[in-house]
């Protein structure tokens, strides 16, 4: 054969092979991608929370059936699938698009559903959630701690060890030498309230740091201040000093309308109040 013909004829069985071996390189399967401790993240590097600490931050949060769990840097989906597995309506929101497929992996082998998404924690919506859970580091904890101050008033968060700043946890707990926290995101109180008990009117000034209240009252004429006051969710609670009778005790819960309404005990007696935004 002549050396032309012969590269000829090479060329052409080249060509002829080129289709298959390109579909055999297309159908080689990808190789199942293995989380490492330590690996580096968007914000942070992945270090999966142990399953003591994640069932104390739930049991904390008392996470019941039905309810919308939402878990933020979801990593291995190891927190969400602890919330499915106790009825929880289950979501999990994580950066790395490989740690979503770990995510759903995992959850098909514990048998629950868990919705797995890919996306930035700080552009996703979860405002419908009725638990957040997360383990991030501090700095992204304070990032985050405007958007969950803003969410439904009753709203619990709980963290593995990290906490949120000045904004300090309605209770901590030590799991084995780690840290559980919970917060419940407070009703937004701050200003000035006519309270109206058994028709008689007075007028309490509320300031607010998160859980905690402070403030004063204009009963018959003279400013005292409001003493013990704290807000839990929606639940709220203080007292106005009355001179000789004692103090007045207020326990109420704030509604969307901007309304709270509760008993007050006073002298021994029990009696209904109201109070809105003056």
């Amino acid at each position: 054969m002549q050396p032309i013909r012969r590269q000829l004829v090479a060329a052409g069985a080249a060509s002829l092979l080129a289709p298959f071996l390109s579909g055999c390189a297309k159908t080689q399967p990808r190789e199942e991608f293995k989380p490492v401790v330590g690996q580096a993240g968007k914000d942070v590097i992945w270090v999966p929370t142990p399953d003591a600490v994640v069932e104390r931050m739930l049991d904390m949060a008392e996470v019941k059936r039905g309810e919308r769990v939402v878990d933020l840097g979801s990593g291995d989906g190891k927190i969400a699938i602890a919330a499915a597995k106790r009825g929880a309506r289950a979501r999990g929101i994580e950066f790395n698009p490989d740690m979503v497929e770990v995510s759903k992996r995992n959850a098909k082998q514990a048998g629950v559903e868990v919705d797995f998404q890919q996306g930035d924690i700080f552009k996703a919506d979860f405002t419908d959630a009725d638990v957040v859970t997360l383990y991030l580091l501090p700095s992204l904890n304070e990032k985050l701690r405007p958007i969950l101050l803003n969410m439904r008033p009753g709203t619990r968060v709980t963290s593995h060890q990290f906490n949120m700043g000045d904004w300090t946890p309605d209770r901590s707990e030590d799991v084995s030498g780690r840290t559980a926290h919970l917060w419940i995101v407070p009703a937004k109180l701050a200003g000035t309230w006519a309270v109206r008990v058994a028709g008689e009117p007075m007028q309490v000034q509320l300031q607010q740091q998160f859980q905690t209240l402070d403030g004063h009252a204009m009963l018959g004429g003279r400013r005292v201040p409001v003493e013990q006051a704290v807000v839990r969710g929606q639940s709220v609670r203080f007292a106005v000093p009355a001179g000789g009778a004692g103090a007045m005790r207020f326990e109420g819960t704030a509604d969307a309308s901007g309304r709270i309404s509760g008993t007050v005990v006073a002298g021994g007696q029990s009696r209904p109040f109201t109070a809105t935004r003056a």
